[in-house]
């Protein structure tokens, strides 16, 4: 595939924001969003199992519900860790379901991919179940 001719002026753009900190691009993107009058959506989380196939994960090993008990003294950790189990989940999100007790963070998902889950969340402090 045939690379796209860009501009100058986006070119010097993207140079200069690719110079930006971390922060400089959060202000950035909360000043955009202002300035252009749109504001951020929070997309759907995939489904776990695609429609057609919801019958496979049952035959291979079950499904299970991830959930949550207690965060654990490290919250930090947690909500990195819970978003990396979901990232569309956003960062206000993530640190509500650590204050709320029980929390399900994923439902009807494959047994190993559960424990997957479970394990990441228990190296990062917090107390699950599986059910």
């Amino acid at each position: 595939m045939a690379e796209e001719k860009k501009s100058t002026k986006v070119e010097k753009l993207v140079e200069e924001i690719a110079g930006l900190s971390v922060l400089e691009l959060s202000e950035l993107t909360k000043s955009l969003q202002d300035k252009l009058g749109v504001t951020p959506m929070s997309m759907a989380a995939p489904a776990a199992t695609p429609a057609g196939d919801a019958a496979a994960p049952a035959a291979a090993g079950g499904v299970q519900t991830v959930v949550m008990t207690a965060a654990g003294a490290n919250k930090i950790a947690v909500i990195k860790a819970l978003r990396e189990i979901n990232p569309q989940l956003g960062l206000k999100e993530a640190k509500d379901m650590t204050e709320k007790m029980p929390a399900e963070v994923a439902k009807d998902v494959k047994a190993d991919e559960a424990k997957t889950f479970a394990d990441k969340l228990k190296a990062a402090g917090a107390t699950v179940e599986l059910k």
